[in-house]
């Protein structure tokens, strides 16, 4: 229901809380009367991240559209395909052995097309650390069946970046409408008033409002 690539079952997910967690929370609590009834409910749950760059964008591309169950089929089959999951090795593997992992034709040409970029170095990972969200964004958009908000989840799981707000999430407008509105339908200038409350722990509080609905972190 909520974002594909949440918490990570990956064995690069990264396990340590991020550094601005608990400052982020206490100043949430003490501004946003919402936030702070939310936040307790969840203890120590806090945002886990996902290591490597290219894993995490393969992954969400594999995980566009279909269900996470079928998501997670294509992605252990794509690893028995290409087990470290490389650029190189998804370039050498071709068309042919990335669709019978059970991808489409589409999200073939969008695996190929990442890894040519990543490859080629059409990308700067190396430098994404550095950049601000928005130059990362305006990179990882220039890859076929990237758009907007899979570069904002990719800032939020694999950068860690605190003042994300996808402001295309359904779970982040679902969330506002039920905590905010009682429930009332949410236009994206409500979900913009009401997050600069948040500045600038947006992500923050886009995660709790994500465990609002889905308390449980999604594997």
């Amino acid at each position: 229901m909520m974002s594909p690539t949440k918490e990570g079952g990956d064995a690069a997910a990264v396990v340590q809380v991020p550094p601005y967690w608990e400052e982020a929370k206490i100043e949430l609590m003490k501004r946003d009367r919402i936030m702070k009834k939310l936040i307790p409910q969840f203890g120590d749950l806090h945002l886990v991240g996902h290591g490597d760059p290219f894993t995490t964008l393969a992954r969400s591309l594999v995980g566009q559209q279909i269900t996470p169950k079928a998501a997670d089929a294509a992605w252990h089959k794509l690893l028995l395909a290409c087990p470290k999951c490389t650029p190189g090795q998804v370039l050498k593997a071709g068309a042919e052995q990335l669709a019978a992992c059970g991808l489409s034709k589409r999200k073939t040409e969008y695996m190929l097309d990442l890894a040519d970029h990543f490859k080629a170095k059409r990308v700067h990972a190396n430098q994404w650390e550095q950049m601000d969200d928005e130059a990362v964004i305006a990179e990882l958009v220039q890859i076929r069946g990237i758009g907007r908000w899979t570069a904002e989840m990719f800032l939020i799981f694999n950068l860690l970046r605190p003042n994300v707000l996808p402001l295309d999430d359904p779970g982040l407008i679902q969330g506002i409408s039920v905590n905010y509105f009682s429930g009332e339908p949410v236009s994206r200038s409500d979900a913009r008033e009401v997050s600069a409350n948040w500045e600038p722990w947006r992500t923050v509080a886009t995660w709790y409002l994500w465990r609002s609905l889905d308390p449980v972190p999604v594997e």
